[in-house]
């Protein structure tokens, strides 16, 4: 091994352990946690029942769910507009396309 890839891996290893030795220290002026107003998991169906389940949820939510909420459907109309014919075409000819035992149980377990 050469001298600049032994130097390139040391300052690599360094970035990684300076990385994970300065993160996740609380300040006296940060506020400490404050547990959910309930005693349940925010996802357990009596949580509903027992507290607001909204209090216990993150208060900023991330950006790239809301880009997951409006790009869902587009996904689907791929899936039943390109996929699943591709499938069926697969299907008919399976000698010709490779068109296994194991790909008809996966597309057979589709809603």
């Amino acid at each position: 091994m050469t001298a600049p890839s032994w130097a390139l891996g040391i300052a690599m290893l360094a970035m990684v352990a300076a990385g994970c030795a300065t993160g996740g220290h609380q300040t006296a002026d940060e506020k400490e946690y404050t547990p959910p107003t309930s005693i349940y998991n925010i996802l357990d169906s009596t949580a509903l029942v027992y507290s607001d389940p909204a209090a216990g949820s993150a208060v900023n939510d991330h950006p790239l769910r809301w880009i997951g909420f409006i790009s869902h459907p587009i996904g689907h109309g791929f899936d039943y507009g390109i996929n699943r014919p591709i499938y069926t075409l697969g299907g008919g000819i399976p000698y010709l396309f490779g068109y296994t035992a194991e790909d008809n149980m996966l597309d057979a377990q589709r809603r």
